[in-house]
């Protein structure tokens, strides 16, 4: 028989584990940012003062906030911030767009069926992120694989400029994130209860009345997790953007990126991802607790 001590022993170890995690993969790396910004540039290695000095008597502390106010000023920044915000928040409109009806379609299959579908939602992550946007590249160009297509059956009689432009940067985005709106949405709807379904259609409910009154509110969880899986990290997208967008595309990743590698000014790009990171928790974290209030 095990001891008591030694079961209340795991049982603490169990509980910390996540927490542990989190500290050293979220919370350590946001500090390391978050002193980044506070300090100031200087040539070198690394390129940024350190925050703290000793001189054998003293512990001094010398923090910088001109870069979040240099930020917060130049406008250049504001409008990588709003259209990023304005990419992510249409991306996401678009892919539960798509993603809603694929995922009613799988829950509705028989169990067979169901996990063959799941299994080519998820396909695509078997390959490399950067290959399969090289190949929407290739694609979209002008003498690529769509417009070839288009010309061949005669819908247009010359090339469609598609990349580099905002279209293409949907396209892209849409492509890469719609099995993480898919996955949520189907397990919520997978686990709904068919019988409230029937009970409704059998009280006199047409199909859109009983899908609008029992189905869609028994995947809002699934919606809820797929648009946050879609909207957060698009807000930051790199890749797609740069790729897809070419230089003109002005998004927040991109900026950051350009401070970080081309400026090597590691404080305003340390001070950028700072208020990156509060413009999406805050907000965030304001709507769960008032979803949490809701729900209560």
């Amino acid at each position: 028989m095990i001891a008591p001590h030694r079961i209340r022993l795991g049982q603490r170890i169990l509980i910390l584990s996540p927490f542990l995690w989190l500290g050293i993969m979220f919370l350590l790396p946001t500090i390391l940012v978050v002193a980044i910004a506070l300090s100031s540039t200087r040539v070198g290695m690394p390129p940024f003062e350190p925050l703290f000095s000793w001189d054998g008597v003293l512990l001094s502390i010398k923090l910088n906030f001109e870069n979040l106010q240099f930020v917060l000023r130049d406008g250049l920044y504001a409008r990588a911030y709003l259209n990023s915000l304005r990419v992510a928040l249409v991306a996401t409109i678009i892919t539960l767009l798509i993603a809603y009806p694929l995922a009613y379609g799988i829950s509705r299959c028989s169990r067979s069926w169901r996990s063959v579908l799941v299994f080519l939602v998820i396909v695509p992550f078997w390959s490399s992120l950067l290959i399969r946007v090289y190949a929407w590249m290739a694609i979209l160009s002008s003498d690529g694989l769509l417009n070839a297509a288009l010309q061949a059956v005669g819908i247009i009689g010359h090339p469609l400029q598609i990349m580099n432009t905002q279209t293409a940067v949907y396209v892209g985005i849409v492509y890469t994130y719609l099995p993480f709106m898919i996955l949520p949405i189907y397990s919520s709807l997978a686990d709904a209860d068919r019988t409230l379904l029937e009970a409704a259609r059998d009280l006199g409910c047409t199909r859109f009345g009983a899908f609008w009154r029992v189905t869609f509110p028994l995947s809002r969880s699934g919606v809820a997790a797929g648009c946050a899986l879609v909207f957060i990290p698009v807000v930051g997208e790199f890749v797609v953007p740069d790729l897809l967008g070419g230089a003109d595309t002005q998004m927040i990743g991109r900026t950051i990126w350009v401070e970080f590698f081309n400026n090597r000014d590691w404080p305003v790009a340390a001070a950028v991802t700072v208020l990156l990171l509060l413009l999406l928790v805050i907000p965030i974290s304001l709507l769960q607790s008032r979803l949490s209030k809701m729900r209560v």
